[in-house]
Parts: C-alpha cells; sequence; structure tokens
C-alpha cells in the first residue's frame, strides 16, 4: 500500500519536550526562590513532571476542558497552593514558559529527515495539545512551512488514540487513512493508536527500550524513509534499531 502522507507528532518526537521542560523548570525554580520546595530541585524536577503527566492524561482522557485549565490545576498542585486564583497561576505559569521557550531545540535528525521527506510525501501534525501552544513553537523552531495542516485535541475535540483525531486529520489530507503513516514517540497513544485507526503507525523509540512486540519501530528518524517505502503493515513489523 502506498503511503503518500506522514502525520507528525511534536513534543518529544520532533521536539526535545523533555529536556527544554527540564531546563525551563530548572531556571524558573530558580529564579522565583523555589529550589528547595520539594526538598531538593531534583525532587522539584520529579514532581512537575509528574504533575504534567498526570494532568495531559486527564485531558487526553477528556479534551472537553481547556488547555488552561489543565495548567492551572498543575501549578496549583506543584504549589500546593488550591487558593490560587487563575490569574496568579497563569502568570506564575506564564514566567516560567520564558525559561522554557529559552531552551527550545528541534531533536538534530528532525529537520534533515522533514526536508527529505519533503520530496516526496505531504506532512501534516496531529498533537494531543493546544494550537495556541503548537504553532508558535513550529515557527519558533523553523518548521512550520513543511506541514499542511496543524491540528490538535484542544481545537478537535477529540484526542489520540482516538480514531476520531487521527481520522480528522485524514480528511484535512484528504486521503483515506491506509495512505497516511503516524510518527509518535508513544507507542500505545501514538502508533497503536493509529494502527488501530487504519493508518501505519510508526513508533519513534529514541531510548531503544523496545518490549512492543508487532509494531514497527524506528529508533531514528533517519531510518524512517526506507520504513515508508517499505510499508510492512501486511507483512512482519519492521525491526529497526
Amino acid at each position: 500500500m502506498t503511503i503518500r502522507a506522514v502525520l507528525w507528532d511534536v513534543d518529544d518526537t520532533l521536539f526535545d519536550y523533555a529536556a527544554a521542560d527540564r531546563a525551563g523548570m530548572r531556571a524558573h525554580l530558580a529564579a522565583e526562590g523555589l529550589a528547595g520546595l520539594h526538598g531538593s530541585v531534583e525532587d522539584a524536577l520529579v514532581r512537575w513532571k509528574e504533575l504534567t503527566e498526570l494532568h495531559w492524561r486527564l485531558y487526553e482522557e477528556d479534551p472537553t476542558g481547556t488547555w488552561q485549565d489543565q495548567r492551572r490545576r498543575r501549578v496549583r498542585d506543584f504549589l500546593d497552593l488550591r487558593a490560587m486564583t487563575d490569574a496568579e497561576a497563569d502568570a506564575w505559569f506564564d514566567r516560567y514558559v520564558t525559561h522554557y521557550e529559552a531552551a527550545w531545540e528541534l531533536f538534530p535528525d528532525a529537520l534533515p529527515v522533514l526536508d527529505l521527506l519533503a520530496r516526496d510525501y505531504r506532512q501534516a501534525v496531529l498533537s494531543n495539545s493546544s494550537i495556541h501552544a503548537q504553532e508558535p513553537k513550529l515557527r519558533a523552531l523553523g518548521v512550520r512551512d513543511h506541514f499542511e495542516a496543524v491540528l490538535c485535541a484542544a481545537e478537535l475535540g477529540s484526542a489520540k488514540p482516538a480514531a476520531e483525531a487521527f481520522h480528522a486529520a485524514c480528511t484535512a489530507l484528504g486521503l483515506p487513512p491506509h495512505e497516511v503513516a503516524y510518527v509518535g514517540d508513544r507507542p500505545d497513544i501514538d502508533a497503536l493508536g493509529a494502527r488501530e485507526a487504519g493508518l501505519l503507525g510508526i513508533w519513534l523509540d529514541r531510548a531503544g527500550t523496545g518490549g512492543q512486540p508487532g509494531l514497527h519501530r524506528v529508533t531514528d528518524l533517519h531510518q524512517l524513509p526506507p520504513l515508508l517505502l517499505g510499508d510492512t503493515r501486511f507483512g512482519a513489523p519492521s525491526t529497526f534499531g
């Protein structure tokens, strides 16, 4: 089956979110005088990551709330300040964002592979985020023009791994699911969700952890073009890495 388009996840796939988040929060804690809030800076970073994953998961399960609300809940839980007003939580998060944005970087393999695929494939983004977060990020990183469309759960009203989210992206491209590949860093939400929606789901396993039999897997984006050409969805799973 011929693949005509590639749909991309953004955070921890093209963009090194984890590194930027850690660097940004480390700088923010220092600027706010909160280095000892959770015992140590490292403990605080662990807690921030736990809360981020928790509130993202809750948002993915029910994206009918607002993106801003899940940010506010993260801040209140992290600071243990339930009485914090929306304005106060927003201001605190905005100060963190200043440090976070200063640490933004693409993964080294992202731009070369986006450029290479542009010769033969249409490309778009499907993210479990908000367009207000991802559009400025993609522009700041210099890659927005690679994508025909940027679709996000907050605006779609459905989130990966729901088939509706993947199908909305295929509709935006005007292509049936079997002609679209999806690339993301989460085996369940991204690769398996895409596969069950009829797309070619590909797990970007940068850490080389493996452990997900039956999924197409690459450990570096440079392995993606030959996989797309081979499209082994109806044969044995790829074993790159």
